[in-house]
């Protein structure tokens, strides 16, 4: 094993430009994987977080049929009396809401948009808790007034300070009618946000509806690992109710989510795949060039299988010292854009794929220990028929040459 790991060093050092060339193959190679699975990463979990943040939560409870007709006929009373059946350590926070479709009136507009009726001091777990307001926040669950999306504040053409009407359904199936005078706007990550959802306080719209009960609870938990476990513990409490996660509610991004992985396999394969030719290519014409030396360690005695080894050898030393090299550069490419990439110039698109215009890539180690475990597997696969190729060469007539 010693003189096989001499032979396979010194060759290394013997055609130094062909192979530094191969190392810097492999080392690119390596490198914008790195990277790019950091942002395949940085996607998942974005479009996660935005699917969570929009009213949604890991888990929500709603009545049976409010999905399908969305009314105030269709609710719940709620209390956290449910928390009891979930560990507290898990629970980052929750609320309750009503919302239902309204049409909503300005002096000179008039537009669907989904009343939501809230308290703001539960609205940590949404994405309420770090948009950009103008004018200011609702004060409390008994709040009067309505916070619109800017979008929407420029269709209805109207401003901060200036009332609306808004007319929805009633408990009883009538139209209810009410004047609000707009506290503010906040600017949301999607255009969408800000032109459907209208906030006011949750009292406030129970009292208008006639009733105290809600349509809606959503729960967001520490970490999405609790999701099912808590789902379950909830639907023990809310058993005549509809308790679904976050990928039974959003099923696309949660189709999107598995897709993602995949493609996190399909590129490192075609990106490596690649590699492997110009590999195999690089250890035959190594292998082509030494029949004097092979011949003459095969006559020494030299078994086959050590001549394979050697092979093998050269092989993964190509690919680790390429591997090294580009796990380091694809690290410090991460490095440079740990603080996200800004794609608010593409924020229709982005909006479309259910992301939020800040792309934050994320680095997963276990990404870093796939990338690194396939890599010097294909060195080995890469070997073989170089190895093949080395030990049909017959001691005699390879010292003939």
């Amino acid at each position: 094993m010693r003189l096989i790991w001499q032979l396979g060093i010194r060759n290394l050092f013997r055609h130094r430009r062909r192979n530094f060339m191969l190392f810097l193959a492999i080392a690119v190679a390596v490198g914008g994987v790195s990277v790019m699975n950091t942002l395949i990463r940085g996607f998942q979990y974005n479009m996660v977080d935005v699917a969570i943040e929009n009213l949604t939560g890991h888990v929500k409870v709603h009545a049976p049929g409010y999905r399908d007709d969305p009314s105030i006929a269709k609710s719940f009373l709620a209390t956290d009396a449910f928390l009891s059946k979930i560990d507290a350590d898990v629970v980052l926070g929750w609320a309750a809401r009503v919302r239902l479709p309204a049409v909503i009136m300005s002096e000179r507009q008039t537009r669907g948009v989904q009343l939501v009726g809230i308290d703001p001091q539960a609205e940590h777990i949404s994405f309420l808790h770090d948009v950009t307001l103008d004018g200011a926040m609702l004060t409390g669950p008994e709040d009067r007034r309505v916070l619109i999306g800017r979008e929407l504040l420029e269709e209805l053409e109207t401003r901060i300070g200036k009332r609306l009407v808004i007319i929805t359904q009633g408990s009883d199936g009538k139209n209810r009618e009410r004047g609000y005078r707009i506290v503010g706007t906040y600017d949301a990550d999607g255009t969408s946000l800000e032109k459907i959802f209208v906030f006011t306080g949750l009292a406030s719209l129970q009292k208008l509806l006639d009733t105290n009960a809600v349509t809606e609870l959503s729960v967001r938990l520490t970490d999405e690992e609790h999701r099912e476990a808590s789902r379950m513990a909830m639907q023990t409490y809310f058993d005549d109710l509809d308790v679904q996660d976050w990928q039974q509610l959003e099923p696309m991004t949660a189709a999107i989510f598995v897709y993602a992985d995949a493609a996190i396999y399909v590129w490192f394969v075609l990106m490596m795949s690649a590699l492997v030719f110009g590999l195999v290519n690089t250890l035959v014409a190594s292998v082509m060039e030494r029949v004097r030396e092979l011949g003459m360690v095969r006559a020494l005695g030299m078994p086959r299988h050590l001549v394979i080894g050697q092979v093998v050898m050269e092989s993964t030393l190509i690919m680790a010292v390429g591997l090294i090299v580009g796990l380091a550069a694809g690290y410090v490419g991460y490095l440079a854009i740990q603080d996200g990439i800004d794609l608010s110039a593409f924020a229709d698109g982005v909006e479309l794929a259910g992301m939020s215009t800040l792309m934050v890539p994320v680095l997963e180690w276990g990404d870093v220990v796939l990338v690194a475990g396939m890599t010097l597997l294909l060195g080995v696969i890469a070997s073989i028929y170089p190895a093949w190729r080395a030990v049909k060469i017959e001691p005699l007539e390879a010292l003939r040459v």
